[in-house]
């Protein structure tokens, strides 16, 4: 399931996201944030903290550098 997500999002940054200007105002991306969430959190865990990470992706948030967490151990 996470395969096919990050397929989505590859596809999302290849094709849609080059028609806008650049905007989000972290650093991994959004969408990059994403993938690597997923891939080392997992599908559940990864979607939240994807989901999470673009309500934080506003015009009245600061922005800068933002990881994905380690996995818990």
């Amino acid at each position: 399931m996470s395969r096919v997500l990050v397929a989505i999002i590859h596809v999302y940054q290849r094709f849609v996201s080059p028609l806008f200007p650049p905007r989000c105002k972290y650093y991994p991306t959004c969408s990059e944030y994403a993938v690597e969430a997923l891939r080392v959190h997992g599908v559940w865990r990864g979607l939240l903290l994807a989901g999470w990470r673009l309500l934080r992706c506003n015009p009245l948030s600061d922005g800068g550098l933002d990881p994905v967490p380690p996995k818990r151990a």
